[in-house]
């Protein structure tokens, strides 16, 4: 497939674990990450942080583009993320888990149009679903007075 878009990183060593990561062709500041202790000193996220946030971000994007697109205007959006890291069966440290809570209200005339973008939008979250190849993610959408309006695990 041609004429896709692409993006590119660069990350510089400093010390220790830290790395300035910049992001290529754009005007975002660059961020530290580093690892956690006992390897690194936690002065920036960590890759397990940044995929978790990415997920997080990603769902938390798709659902309000659905929702706009449906007209309903959702109040309190947030979301949530925990990882899990699991060991392999060689031992190592793998992702074992992700699980997203995104909360809104949707409002009274929201509600009727509200199932469609819950069928929908993790479909078009390009992160999750290729997170998913390799790493479990669990999704649930509840509104802000805590019912669950959809669960997937």
């Amino acid at each position: 497939m041609g004429g896709e878009p692409e993006f590119s990183i660069t990350l510089e060593h400093l010390d220790g674990y830290a790395f300035r990561l910049s992001f290529d062709e754009t005007t975002i500041a660059p961020l530290l990450v580093d690892e956690p202790p006992p390897l690194g000193e936690s002065r920036g996220p960590n890759p397990s942080l940044l995929i978790a946030a990415a997920v997080a971000n990603c769902l938390t994007a798709s659902l309000l583009f659905c929702l706009q697109k449906a007209r309903i205007q959702p109040t309190g959006l947030r979301a949530s993320a925990r990882g899990r890291l699991a060991r392999n069966d060689q031992g190592r440290l793998r992702l074992g888990g992700i699980d997203v809570t995104l909360t809104l209200d949707p409002g009274a005339e929201g509600q009727p149009r509200l199932e469609r973008c819950l069928g929908l939008f993790e479909d078009y979250c390009v992160v999750t679903e290729s997170i998913r190849q390799g790493v479990p993610v669990a999704v649930r959408v509840m509104e802000t007075g805590g019912r669950t309006l959809f669960e997937r695990s």
